[in-house]
């Protein structure tokens, strides 16, 4: 008999655990968006960008250990599943809420078998991811990202919506000051990647949509928040030649 290997087993036994993780969600969520509703201020722009249906992946600026959060609870008419560093372990609240809601860890600096499979998977079966295309926080605005995002949105033809967290730095001061957490979130025009015809996903094209994307995150941060877009702040160089927009009823 084969030998399974142990990230199939691992994706095998996430995906049966599915069912349980969306009834626990239902009111885990209920009560995330309630604290954010009682502990945030500011303003969310373009959640009608983020399709009712499909699988979707939101890729998000990382500046702050609340970008996540505030992502998952603003979001409210479906689920956000956030793919997360496995150092989050540490933190045990972090990692009993990732347990319960079924956040997956993702091990950086190697090729994790198991979180590229467990994401073409979700999306295949119409969930929302969360996704960081840089791979780790950035608090000095947009840094060159991984070519992952590519890689996992081609595979899964999912729909890919910019989502910008700006202002949060300090929240965590804020909050132990009995202040609101200030920040403001924009998710911006969704869209797909397309391949050539004919064309093979190589890694130099990969690389292209992925500076091609990271520049529609960056026109979805606001101007009065232009240092976020770090590297990517020339956003008139911004090219669509391997993206394309998905309106808004798909």
């Amino acid at each position: 008999m084969p030998h399974t290997p142990d990230y199939q087993q691992a994706v095998h036994d996430y995906l049966a655990f599915l069912p349980t993780y969306t009834r626990r969600r239902k009111y885990m969520h209920a009560f995330l968006c309630g604290l954010v509703a009682l502990l945030w201020r500011g303003s969310v722009q373009g959640r009608e960008n983020i399709p009712s249906t499909g699988g979707v992946i939101l890729m998000m600026n990382h500046t702050s250990g609340v970008d996540p959060i505030l992502c998952t609870g603003l979001v409210q008419h479906r689920y956000v599943i956030t793919m997360a560093k496995i150092e989050s372990r540490r933190n045990p609240l972090v990692s009993i809420f990732n347990w319960l809601w079924g956040n997956f860890p993702v091990k950086r600096g190697m090729v994790d078998r198991f979180a590229l499979n467990i994401t073409i998977e979700l999306l295949k079966r119409d969930q929302v991811l969360l996704i960081a295309p840089e791979g780790t926080r950035n608090r000095d605005g947009l840094r060159q990202p991984k070519d992952g995002l590519a890689f996992l949105a081609t595979k899964a033809d999912a729909v890919i919506v910019p989502a910008a967290v700006v202002g949060t730095k300090g929240w965590w001061q804020r909050l132990l000051t009995f202040r609101f957490v200030q920040a403001d979130v924009q998710f911006g025009t969704p869209f797909r990647f397309k391949l050539p015809e004919g064309g093979a996903l190589t890694k130099a094209l990969r690389e292209q949509m992925m500076r091609e994307a990271m520049y529609q995150l960056a026109l979805t941060i606001p101007d009065a928040y232009a240092e976020y877009r770090g590297i990517y702040q020339d956003i008139d160089a911004a090219t669509t030649e391997t993206i394309e927009f998905v309106a808004q009823s798909e």
